[in-house]
């Protein structure tokens, strides 16, 4: 199967994803294969919170919507068209072991090893189980190329060339010394952060709440922190946030807003909340769940010279200023397939190792 074909197979999975979204749920006639799946994507979908008590049908369906955006011809055949492929090199075994954090969250490195020609072998995250096999299922009804390309694993990894690991701080120095003497790309923990300028339109706010909540802040694409300039009125950015005021309605998130609200008040932190955000100056990336840190600036270019010897810690910057890496309010839970994580360029290091 030469790319061309690999870029059509994936293609057609952004096409059945098509059928999944939060405005509708609605089955296209005519195909066996729809025929044969359709009906088992949905029940994941509606039972995945049974399985991970943050993984709402809501989220599931916005994970899946941003893939069948990507998954696409034209953005496929864009991605790969930068790169030189090799059709007749003999295919890698390559591990990957992937988060649980947000529905579907390993997908990216997934999507990179197959379209690469290599192979996959998965150690899934126990939170996020039953799609990507679902997903693999798919794949090889479609083509029988697919047909033993990805092996999933609950023990331990063996006969594999090359590992990309995602966790935390801790994990990654697991994963350094237990993958070292491979070919790897490891992650370690990483925050999203955003720049107010004071010239926001409340569009652009509500558009930072989506980076917010989305997810209910679990992911490393979320806004964690905001930097505001000296003097910043939050009633505008408050006001903005209204919309999202039903999440503290979703039992795990009310949990986890009263939990730290008690600690921050026993801490005699001084806090900024509406009922159901808790906004705390902080110089630290990481916030809590149901908690926004922020801390005021004086000079924009400075701020950014500041973020970017910081970016080992960044996963992206969201700003309503047009900047190089910047990314508009509202869209860092939407990146293209060329915006990698950590920005390590995941289908080069698979050419290359």
């Amino acid at each position: 199967m030469n790319l061309e074909q690999r870029i059509k197979a994936f293609a057609r999975l952004g096409t059945f994803f098509k059928q999944f979204s939060n405005q509708k749920i609605e089955k296209n006639e005519g195909s066996e294969l729809n025929n044969l799946f359709f009906e088992a994507f949905n029940m994941q979908i509606n039972r995945a919170q049974e399985f991970n008590g943050w993984f709402t049908k809501e989220n599931v369906l916005k994970s899946i919507e941003s893939w069948s955006d990507a998954l696409t011809e034209e953005n496929l055949t864009k991605w790969t068209a930068a790169y030189n492929f090799d059709e007749k090199a003999t295919p890698k075994n390559v591990a990957i072991i992937m988060a649980g954090n947000i529905p579907l969250v390993g997908f990216h490195d997934f999507l990179s090893v197959l379209i690469t020609g290599n192979n996959a072998v998965v150690k899934l995250s126990s939170n996020d189980k039953n799609f990507l096999p679902l997903v693999v299922k798919f794949l090889e009804y479609y083509h029988s190329y697919f047909k033993g390309k990805v092996t999933f694993t609950t023990g331990k990894l063996d006969n594999y060339n090359a590992v990309i690991a995602t966790g935390s701080d801790n994990t990654a120095r697991y994963f350094e010394h237990y993958f070292g003497k491979y070919p790897n790309i490891i992650r370690k923990n990483r925050n999203s952060v955003a720049i107010i300028t004071g010239n926001e339109t409340n569009e652009e706010l509500e558009g930072l709440g989506e980076d917010i909540f989305q997810y209910f802040g679990l992911g490393c694409r979320n806004v964690s922190k905001i930097y505001v300039p000296k003097n910043y009125n939050f009633d505008a950015l408050f006001n903005a946030l209204y919309k999202f005021k039903d999440i503290i309605n979703y039992k795990k998130y009310e949990n986890n807003y009263d939990y730290n609200k008690a600690v921050y008040l026993m801490s005699m932190f001084q806090i900024l909340e509406n009922g159901f955000l808790m906004l705390k100056e902080d110089k630290s990336f990481a916030s809590p769940i149901a908690s926004l840190f922020y801390e005021y600036y004086e000079d924009f270019e400075t701020l950014t010279q500041e973020l970017n010897s910081q970016s080992d810690q960044i996963q992206c910057i969201a700003c309503n200023k047009k900047g190089d890496g910047f990314i508009k309010l509202g869209e860092t839970q939407q990146p293209k397939l060329w915006e990698f994580a950590d920005g390590v360029d995941t289908i080069e290091f698979l050419l290359k190792n």
